[in-house]
């Protein structure tokens, strides 16, 4: 079966492997779309130090059940939408022994320490399946991104009476946005972009500020009633963005990090005990991430065409990955149709 593969920094290839059988326990899918995310981007340009080399990207996944193998129980039948949990767990460090399978010590991502979903098919087990009903598989490739903001909302254990930041208007930051609007949040979206910044009003932010033309610090002052936010979801995974976290989150709030900084860090510590701060990390989702999403997009309020920057085949992949690497900023999501 066809495959896309990054064997090395800056080179990506169509491969021919074999195709996968259901066994048991096991759902074959046939995969229709997969999303290229950062981390992806990360490995193709040799960033990413997570990575193992060769490897099938992708771990953003629209498909439908192609057959089902035995021992898997009713509910999963041929034809059926569905997304796939991309993450492992050990069952028995630490995060895994507490519930928090999503932060297992030793996990392997689809597409990052293990071959991902870039291909025709792909069979795993009947647990890592998340049925999809009423989404279209097109559409089943945005769940897991957005579900890592959706999990992030939870980590800052949102409520109706914060006002929340979300700096970083990307897939994640807008899951983040989502589900804090949800959850009956004031919410402030952070960006460079103007065109990020209208999406993220159109999907519950309340104000935004431009980072770039505007003053970050006066203009939170003034939607704050000069307490700062309460909450601030760092979406970007820059040192820039992760000091501006810290510094105008409100006394006594959260500061939830989502995003990785390629680079050391340099913080004034005293906020941290001044404001008596909660820094929380975020990592990955839980089923439960998953399947509110699921719901949120089944209620068809999401602009999905927006959030989808370009569809391509396979053999376009590798001059799709070059052209985002040279302007980041404007690309959301990139799908590869199979």
């Amino acid at each position: 079966m066809k495959a896309i593969q990054i064997p090395a920094p800056s080179t990506l290839q169509v491969v021919d492997i074999a195709k996968p059988e259901a066994k048991s326990g096991e759902v074959l899918l046939k995969i229709k779309f997969v999303g290229f995310c950062g981390s992806d981007l990360n490995t193709f340009l040799g960033r990413n130090p997570m990575v193992k080399l060769p490897v099938i990207p992708g771990h953003e996944v629209g498909a439908v059940i192609e057959a089902v193998g035995p021992d898997v129980p009713a509910g999963f039948e041929p034809g059926m939408s569905v997304t796939v949990n991309p993450y492992t767990n050990c069952g028995t460090c630490a995060a895994c022994r507490n519930g928090r399978v999503n932060a297992c010590e030793h996990n392997e991502t689809f597409g990052v320490q293990r071959n991902g979903a870039m291909g025709e098919y792909l069979s795993l087990p009947w647990q890592k399946v998340i049925p999809a009903t009423d989404i279209s598989p097109r559409d089943c490739a945005l769940i897991e991104p957005m579900s890592v903001g959706f999990h992030a909302v939870s980590r800052g254990q949102v409520t109706d009476i914060d006002t929340v930041l979300v700096i970083g208007c990307g897939m994640i930051g807008c899951g983040a946005i989502v589900r804090a609007a949800l959850r009956g949040a004031t919410v402030i979206a952070m960006d460079l972009d103007d065109d990020k910044l209208e999406l993220a009003k159109r999907i519950g932010a309340r104000y935004t500020i431009n980072s770039r033309t505007e003053n970050v610090h006066e203009r939170l002052l003034e939607m704050t009633d000069g307490l700062g936010p309460d909450v601030v979801f760092e979406a970007v995974g820059s040192p820039a963005t992760y000091v501006t976290a810290v510094n105008e989150v409100a006394f006594t709030g959260r500061v939830v990090c989502i995003g990785y900084a390629k680079s050391e860090v340099t913080f004034q510590t005293k906020y941290f005990v001044q404001k008596e701060l909660d820094i929380r990390g975020s990592r990955n989702a839980l089923p439960e991430d998953f399947r509110a999403v699921v719901r949120y997009l089944q209620q068809d309020s999401c602009p999905r065409e927006d959030l989808i920057s370009r569809i391509v085949t396979p053999e376009e992949a590798l001059t799709a990955m070059q052209e985002w690497s040279a302007d980041p900023g404007k690309v959301f999501r990139i799908l590869v149709e199979f």
